[in-house]
């Protein structure tokens, strides 16, 4: 009896010693500017990379300043709605996007500060799309359902109509501390040239060292992706916010080891920690390139949700985390706002990322002929 009792008080003390709550230092926290929510829309796309961009300017000419991600959903809702009707409603028209439709639409269209677009109508302080991207989509059927087969010239107007109503007009001019700009001049000021950004990714299914199209249903826009090996696609976000470049990233957060409650991302190597791995340290799997792909091509890692890679920390054991940026205001969500999200999350559950091409380790940088 005295040996089972000892035996039992063994094991307890065991599971308490080795029972760990996080607890975090910094190593790396690059400065970015206030968490927002992107409220009831599927705009993470333009939230994220509008905060990285945000603070491209302040690297850029330590002016810190509050972007309007409506402004540039506003002119990507223009370009989706051309796509869906010219391929007469064989593609997707959603809210969704990637980093590089931000990017294009800034090289078009310039940007604008928050004050100057805010899309909210007069007294609204939440974004709510649903019933929008459903009457253009209706809209749109209409004229490609069209018995006569002749399109309307008309159905731009009434596209963009259905947005100005919605969303209000695009300013042509505003004032900013006291200067007068254009879109375009505005977008000057900041420095941002939206030529300047890569998006890497890393999958086996194309060759490396190559751009491609990556198949993913927000890639509506076909945009391109740079193909490295994984390892070298993780040294890019080191390499990135060791010499003070933020990083924009697309990945999955459907996974119930992403607690945006406590603010944790892991990847547990036994799937019964996974409740446990919210708040303490457990042991997590090797992340391999066979294993991603994997995953990718089964669909347990699919395109969620994009968000803004600021800083990278370490645990008490040494294990690093990456300080990210999310988009779902900071009312019941940990880490005001932020995500800590292991290598090994990283690893696994990483679309892509976006840096300045100047953030590229040199060696690669040559590697890819930019």
């Amino acid at each position: 009896m005295k040996s089972l009792l000892f035996g039992f008080l063994s094991l307890v003390i065991s599971s308490l010693a080795f029972s760990q709550e996080y607890k975090f230092s910094p190593i790396y926290d690059i400065e970015a500017t206030e968490v927002k929510s992107q409220d009831i829309t599927g705009t993470c796309w333009s939230y994220s990379t509008s905060s990285f961009l945000e603070s491209e300017i302040m690297r850029l000419t330590g002016k810190k300043i509050d972007v309007s991600e409506m402004y540039t959903v506003r002119n990507t809702y223009s370009k989706k709605a051309w796509n869906y009707l010219m391929r007469q409603g064989k593609a997707q028209f959603s809210q969704g996007g990637l980093a590089h439709d931000v990017m294009n639409s800034i090289r078009v269209n310039g940007l604008v500060p928050e004050y100057a677009y805010t899309g909210l109508d007069t007294g609204k302080t939440k974004h709510n799309h649903t019933e929008m991207v459903e009457v253009i989509k209706g809209m749109l059927n209409v004229y490609i359902d069209n018995p006569a087969r002749t399109l309307s010239p008309k159905w731009k107007t009434a596209v963009e109509s259905v947005l100005d109503v919605y969303l209000g007009e695009k300013p042509a001019s505003f004032n900013y501390e006291g200067v007068q700009y254009t879109p375009e001049s505005f977008l000057e000021m900041t420095k941002i040239n939206p030529d300047d950004y890569v998006t890497i990714t890393s999958f086996t299914h194309q060759p490396y060292n190559t751009s491609f199209i990556l198949s993913i249903p927000d890639n509506f826009s076909n945009g391109s992706f740079y193909n490295v090996p994984l390892d070298q696609m993780m040294d890019v976000i080191d390499h990135a916010l060791k010499n003070g470049f933020t990083v924009e990233l697309d990945c999955d957060v459907s996974e119930k080891t992403f607690s945006s409650k406590t603010g944790v991302a892991v990847v547990p190597e036994d799937s019964a920690d996974n409740k446990k791995a919210a708040k303490e340290i457990v042991a997590e799997k090797t992340i391999d390139a066979k294993y991603r792909q994997q995953e990718f091509e089964n669909f347990h890692t699919t395109d969620d949700h994009l968000m803004h890679i600021t800083g990278l920390l370490k645990d008490q054991n040494g294990t690093k985390y990456y300080k990210v940026k999310n988009s779902w205001g900071t009312k019941r969500h940990g880490n005001n706002g932020y995500m800590n999200m292991s290598e090994s999350f990283m690893r696994l559950k990483t679309i892509s990322v976006m840096v300045h091409k100047d953030a590229l380790p040199k060696a690669l940088k040559k590697q890819l002929n930019l």
